[in-house]
C-alpha cells in the first residue's frame, strides 16, 4: 500500500511540472535567441515636455532590474530594438477634499510600442516581434497634503508612475499578454 501511495505521489508531482507554470516574471514568450536590446528613445507626439525621456529612462532601468536581456547603447550591437511613441498623456485630478483642492490624480499614458529584430544587413525591416499600437496605462496617484501646500507633485508623480508603466509594458512584453 505504501508503494502504491508513494508512486501515486511521484506521478503527481511528475505531471505539476510538466503544467506549464512558472514564476511571475521567469516567463517568457519571446525568441531565446535575443539577448541584447537597443531601447531606442521613445517620440513625443503629447504637449508634455520630457515625458518621453522619463518613460524611457524607466524602461532601460526596468530591463537592466531584469536582467534577462542585456541593454545596449547602439542598434548596430543589440538582436532587438524596443521604440515607440507617446500617443497621449493626460493628468487629472479625481478625488478634492472639503476646499476643493486635489487629493488624487489619475495619471494615463497611451503610446504605440514595438519590439523587433535588428533589421538585417541589406537594411530590410527586422522582424516584429511584439507590438501595441494602443498600449494605455493608467495610474492612481495621491497628493499628501504636506506635498501639496509646497510645490507642485505633477514631475514626481510622473516618474513614480513611469515606473509602473515600465514594469507592466516589460512583463506584457515577455509573458506574451
Amino acid at each position: 500500500m505504501r508503494a502504491i501511495r508513494a508512486l501515486s505521489i511521484l506521478f503527481l508531482g511528475l505531471l505539476a511540472t510538466g503544467c506549464g507554470y512558472t514564476l511571475v516574471g521567469r516567463a517568457s514568450n519571446l525568441p531565446e535567441d535575443i539577448h541584447r536590446v537597443h531601447v531606442e528613445p521613445l517620440k513625443n507626439s503629447t504637449s508634455r515636455p520630457q515625458v518621453e525621456q522619463i518613460l524611457t529612462n524607466a524602461i532601460s532601468d526596468e530591463l537592466l532590474t531584469r536582467r534577462r536581456f542585456e541593454v545596449v547603447n547602439s542598434p548596430e550591437e543589440a538582436d532587438a530594438i524596443l521604440r515607440g511613441t507617446v500617443l497621449s498623456f493626460t493628468v487629472r485630478p479625481i478625488a478634492f477634499d472639503a476646499q476643493g483642492l486635489a487629493q488624487s490624480l489619475e495619471i494615463s499614458i497611451a503610446t504605440d510600442m514595438k519590439f523587433q529584430r535588428r533589421p538585417g544587413p541589406t537594411g530590410e525591416e527586422g522582424e516584429v516581434v511584439w507590438a501595441n499600437s494602443r498600449y494605455v496605462f493608467r495610474q492612481d496617484y495621491p497628493l499628501e497634503e504636506e506635498g501639496i501646500a509646497y510645490f507642485d507633485r505633477e514631475n514626481i508623480a510622473i516618474e513614480e508612475t513611469s515606473e509602473a508603466f515600465a514594469e507592466t509594458l516589460l512583463t506584457d512584453l515577455l509573458e506574451g499578454f
